[in-house]
């Protein structure tokens, strides 16, 4: 499978900067595999941040969802999968992806992961014809990503710290590879977190880009969890390591970090009241961190 590269830049608003293409972010997926120690899964329908939803809806409820987001808003061109949980950790994002491949084939199919289960998940996604993927991935050092990321459950068993991200690392690369290789456009998200990963960007970046990803995303932290009490990265720091990345890839610039029952124009349009009964939100451009 060899993907249009250049038809998904042009209707994928988080792969280009395409300004009235939309989105719909479906939450089928519950349960994680890993914990991050800035993530804070919540279901509600008030705060506007990743991992957070107003509920979890079935399979057959998604493509329900995306019948009413798409008589709101014909502009949606892409249907996403991203979480609230892992999407890799169920089998509830493959099932959801066979429904709209079969009642909507021209929609694009994105799904992101933390990358845990995507080597040996990888020719299964390959099958179901997964255009884009966003995987997250913080580190590439085990120590680094240690003090990020403190367990992982893997095949039942639960590994802490440099082992846990050895094993992690080693999955999202391998994962990235058997994807690119397949012609599936790949983006890598980073939380910046200033305080543990700032230096280590360049060799991010490096390495993903090595791997076969084609684009780069840099988020700041959102300090919670664990990590409530570092400090958000400010717009240098971000503009800084946006610049470095740069050096070995590609970097998106519009990432609007958004909830995942997210759904219309990022940046200008959001539905949310038609499609999911959360409150209506307008913005006139990109929300750049």
């Amino acid at each position: 499978m060899v993907n249009d590269r250049t038809r998904i830049k042009n209707l994928h608003p988080c792969f280009g900067s395409v300004p009235n293409k939309g989105r719909i972010h479906l939450p089928v997926c519950p349960n994680c595999n890993i914990q991050c120690n800035f993530c804070d899964r919540k279901i509600n329908d008030y705060e506007e941040r990743p991992g957070v939803a107003a509920s979890i809806l079935t399979p057959e409820e998604a493509l329900e969802t995306i019948d009413r987001a798409l008589a709101v808003c014909p502009d949606i061109t892409v249907a996403g999968i991203a979480g609230p949980g892992d999407s890799l950790a169920s089998d509830r994002a493959f099932k959801t992806f066979r429904f709209i491949q079969k009642k909507y084939p021209a929609l694009l199919k994105c799904m992101s992961t933390n990358g845990l289960l995507l080597d040996e998940k990888a020719e299964e996604l390959i099958k179901i014809g997964i255009d884009t993927l966003t995987v997250t991935v913080n580190a590439v050092a085990p120590e680094i990503q240690a003090k990020i990321v403190s367990r992982i459950i893997y095949h039942g068993v639960t590994y802490e710290g440099e082992e846990a991200a050895r094993i992690l690392i080693r999955n999202q690369l391998a994962g990235i590879r058997k994807m690119a290789e397949a012609g599936v456009t790949v983006k890598v998200n980073t939380v910046l977190i200033k305080e543990i990963n700032r230096s280590h960007i360049r060799e991010v970046a490096k390495t993903v880009k090595d791997a076969g990803a084609a684009l780069y995303n840099i988020i700041p932290l959102i300090p919670q969890f664990k990590l409530a009490h570092l400090m958000e990265p400010e717009c240098a720091d971000i503009d800084g390591a946006r610049r470095e990345a740069e050096e070995f890839i590609d970097v998106f610039r519009h990432c609007s970090r958004c909830r995942a029952d997210a759904v219309g124009i990022p940046g200008k349009l959001e539905i949310g009241s038609q499609v999911y009964s959360r409150k209506l939100i307008f913005k006139e451009t990109f929300s750049h961190g």
